[in-house]
This record gives C-alpha cells, structure tokens and sequence, in this order.
C-alpha cells in the first residue's frame, strides 16, 4: 500500500510539473526513496504521463529489483544524491525553460535578490557540463549534493531534492520562478540586490528557527 501510494504521489506532481511547462516531452527522470530501495521512473517515460509501469524498483546499487521497463539512464545521479543525503526522500530531474536557460548559459542563480530565495536555497549553483547518463555527469553534479537541494547542470536541466515529494516539487516551483523574475529583470535594467547587512538579517532569520517549510513560513 505505501508504495502505491508514492507511485501516485510521483505520478500527481509528475502531471502538476506538465500542466506548468516544467517537464517537456521525455525528458527528465523522477525518483522516491522506499526504504532501502528506489522507486524511479523508466528510460523514455515522460513524467507528465506516467503510467504505473513506468515506476520501477531498484537497488542503491542500480539494479533492477521490481518491474518490467528499463530504469532511467540517469538513474546513478539519483543513487548519488540519496547516499550522500539520508534525509533526502525525492528527487526530481527536469529541463524547466527558465532554470534550463541559466544551464545553458552556464550561469548560477546567486544573486541576492528575493528573500525567499536566499532563505531555502542561499543561491542556486551550477555543475560542470557532462555527457548526460555518465559517470562524469554523476561526479560533477555530486560536489553539490551535501549542502544543495536544487543544482543547476549546465547545458543540460536541473536537479531537485526534498525530504518529501511534495517538498522537491515546491523547491522546483520556486526555483523556476526564481529564474523568470531574474531573467525578467534584465529588460528593466538588471535586479536590484539586497546589501549584505539585508542577506545576514534573512540568513539569522533562518539559523534562528531552523528549517521550516512553505507552509510554515505563510
């Protein structure tokens, strides 16, 4: 029951991402830790239709334990991440155009501009280029799994963490807008950015009370 309960889950926030033009076509992957094993989408699957056989089971290894279809080729990134974070429960992998432009461009999200941003994320870093499904991919993109839940990769998409899968979701929703009002602000001239002694108050706020979610902070 619990795993056809996160099946739906990914399936659901699969669909909302499509209906928001975040995950065109086949690309992308998304994935949920179910226990001591992974449930992740297949190779060629578009995570805006999922049917039920397009979730597979595998091993912190890569290994195919439960389903029919070929797991996501990327399926290592996402093994990475888990490893290295026990706290992190989905991930999802997607070429969101306004994120996927800054990747393109090879260019961080680190301005100090929204305080929102700089309380979930501080900034928004960018992973070296490598061939996607590779090793090499894996290896770039991993210096940032320990203290990031959302990573640029560049010339490529973007990455997201949380400890739920609804949590992922909303750390992608709000990178990606994120990104629109940086990108936007340049037909105005360029964003204005908040001095350091505004960063430090935003970043006291968040030492003070700790981690706390969307929902919380309204």
């Amino acid at each position: 029951m619990e795993l056809n309960k996160i099946k739906e889950e990914l399936k659901k926030y699969g669909r909302l991402a499509g209906e928001k033009n975040m995950t065109p076509g086949i690309s992308g992957n998304m994935s949920a830790r179910v226990e001591d094993r992974i449930l992740i989408t297949t190779s060629g699957s578009a995570n805006a239709y999922l049917e039920d056989d397009e979730l597979v089971l595998i091993d912190f290894e890569g290994n195919l334990v439960d389903g029919h279809k070929k797991p996501s080729s990327e399926k290592m990134l996402h093994v990475e991440y888990y490893k290295q974070r026990p706290d992190i429960n989905c991930i999802l992998h997607m070429h969101s155009p306004y994120l996927s432009t800054f990747a393109a461009c090879k260019k961080a999200l680190n301005q100090p501009v929204m305080p929102e941003n700089i309380f979930y994320f501080g900034e928004i870093p960018l992973a070296e280029y490598g061939l996607p499904s590779s090793s090499d991919l894996v290896e770039k993109t991993a210096k940032y799994f320990k203290d990031y839940n959302v990573i640029l990769m560049a010339n490529h998409g973007m990455i997201s963490a949380g400890k739920t899968i609804k949590e992922a979701y909303l750390n992608l929703e709000l990178a990606e807008s994120y990104a629109q009002v940086i990108l936007q602000t340049e037909i105005l001239g360029g964003a204005s950015h908040l001095t350091k002694k505004e960063v430090e108050e935003i970043n006291a706020l968040k030492n003070g009370c700790g981690k706390i979610s969307v929902k919380e902070e309204k």
